[in-house]
């Protein structure tokens, strides 16, 4: 059963279906890690300040690890599941109209 396995995992796999050539869309590699921490950033920060100024004068009297748990139990939920994925939609959105325009430029190129 072990040798069934690996010879699974090792076999490469073909596509039902060979693309195109001349209808496949060249799309852009993922973000990288250091623009996923930018856009993380991007997300985080107006989350946590904003957090800040409408929660502070509530939590002021309260620990300070009391007050970073109360902010980051609104501020992570908020950036992972609504504010990170629009920002990666809007980084892909423009990374493929880049690509795209590239594309154009180097068929007008070659024509």
């Amino acid at each position: 059963m072990t040798t069934q396995v690996a010879a699974e995992t090792t076999a490469p796999e073909t596509p039902a279906v060979a693309p195109n050539a001349a209808t496949a869309v060249a799309r852009p590699a993922g973000p990288s890690v250091h623009m996923r921490a930018l856009i993380t950033w991007l997300a985080i920060f107006p989350l946590v300040s904003v957090g800040m100024l409408l929660l502070g004068p509530f939590m002021e009297p309260w620990h300070p690890v009391l007050r970073a748990l109360v902010l980051t139990a609104f501020v992570v939920p908020t950036a992972v599941y609504l504010v990170v994925p629009r920002l990666m939609a809007g980084h892909g959105a423009l990374s493929r109209k880049a690509v795209e325009r590239s594309a154009q430029r180097a068929a007008r190129k070659s024509a």
